[in-house]
């Protein structure tokens, strides 16, 4: 679970966490309607993976609907779940560029700041100025 910290973080910042749960909730919900009003289906958890098969597009076709009611939740459920996707992807990705270029902001501002101050410099931190404009430069 580690590996979903950083991830957890970011949905917390950005409040987009409200959003999945909000999507959690929904899907559950669906397969509990779906569950009960189509006969094919004689589980909750037969919904729940049916859910999962068209969140996925997978569409495994081990259960199919044949109810209307069911039908149209299949197609609520397949269109909110790409809205959902593409929001979280976008908020993950746009809050590590923002984060990619703060970070690049804040090396440049304190590069300007040494070179403001050149006279001031010991030869250690010349040095160390000059091989990070050597790294840039590669």
């Amino acid at each position: 679970m580690k590996k979903f910290t950083p991830l957890r973080q970011i949905l917390r910042q950005t409040h987009t966490d409200k959003i999945v749960l909000v999507y959690i909730v929904f899907v559950l919900l669906s397969a509990l309607g779906i569950w009960v009003f189509e006969p094919n289906i004689p589980t909750f958890a037969d919904a729940l993976w049916y859910c999962y098969a068209v969140i996925s597009t997978a569409g495994f076709g081990d259960i199919v609907v044949t109810s209307f009611l069911p039908k149209i939740i299949s197609v609520v459920v397949t269109l909110y779940s790409g809205i959902v996707i593409a929001l979280i992807t976008g908020v993950v990705v746009n809050y590590y560029t923002e984060l990619i270029n703060r970070r690049r902001q804040d090396t440049l501002e304190a590069f300007m700041d040494k070179l403001e101050r050149l006279p001031e410099l010991s030869k250690e931190e010349l040095t160390e100025m000059s091989e990070q404009v050597k790294r840039f430069r590669r």
